[in-house]
């Protein structure tokens, strides 16, 4: 159980660094990116790539994994579901009328954009590693896309929640480390995949912040109002974000 609760302490310590400054990642005064906000991503990013080539970490992950099996035989598919609830409880919560930082516009253009950095990244270096997964199914296991998204919506409810109370980002990071336990408990990653899929979601929803002002302002400029919906599908294969908006 050490390396579980080590794995959950160093996950949920992102929440000390994105806790240090209000003014990080703002869509209104994005001129100043402090660097410390992405140190605890890049750790996480390069624990993993290092695991790629390293004997020791590569001997945690089998340690791992053989620890999860000792404790826990039963496979369960919350984590196909559980990695888009963090970023789903934005809209809900706006739906509930508690208002976040952003309007449903520009918080969708910012979750757009992370989920596209998110999605691009994740399947050019799983495609790239070509790494087995822990029951052997494919060679697609590094990194996690399923901890990579449900990192992704933490640090989004985060970022809009934060200015109403930080229990709404302590609360989807504890659902993002769950969602990569379960990865690892049901023998579909390592935990450097998982590792690497947190700091990537983490910092694509960082850099989705930093660049929104360029977005609205060079592609939705004349575009000041919209709706539309957000909602994650499911084709028999594969799982994916749709999304809908008009203007």
């Amino acid at each position: 159980m050490n390396k579980i609760i080590f794995v959950l302490l160093l996950l949920l310590s992102v929440l000390k660094v994105n806790g240090q400054s209000t003014s990080i990642d703002s869509t209104i005064n994005n001129k100043n990116i402090q660097f410390k906000s992405i140190i605890i991503p890049t750790v996480l990013i390069g624990y993993g790539v290092v695991g790629l080539v390293s004997p020791a970490l590569k001997d945690i992950n089998v340690r791992t994994k053989n620890e999860f099996r000792e404790h826990d035989d039963k496979k369960v598919n919350l984590d196909d579901y559980a990695q888009y609830s963090t970023f789903l409880s934005v809209y809900a919560l706006n739906a509930l009328g508690i208002q976040g930082k952003n309007n449903f516009k520009d918080r969708t253009i910012v979750l757009a954009t992370a989920y596209l950095i998110v999605g691009g990244s994740v399947n050019i270096i799983k495609k790239t590693s070509k790494v087995t997964r822990p029951d052997g199914s494919d060679t697609r296991s590094f990194p996690s896309g399923h901890t990579a998204t449900a990192f992704m919506g933490a640090e989004f409810l985060h970022q809009e929640y934060k200015g109403v109370s930080d229990w709404y980002g302590i609360t989807g990071y504890v659902v993002a480390a769950g969602t990569g336990l379960y990865r690892m408990s049901n023998e579909k990653h390592w935990l450097t995949d998982v590792a690497t899929g947190a700091g990537i979601g983490i910092l694509s929803t960082k850099v989705a912040y930093w660049i929104h002002p360029l977005i609205k302002k060079t592609i939705f400029k004349d575009k000041d109002k919209g709706n539309g919906i957000v909602m994650p599908f499911y084709n028999g294969r594969e799982y994916g974000l749709g999304l809908s908006m008009t203007f």
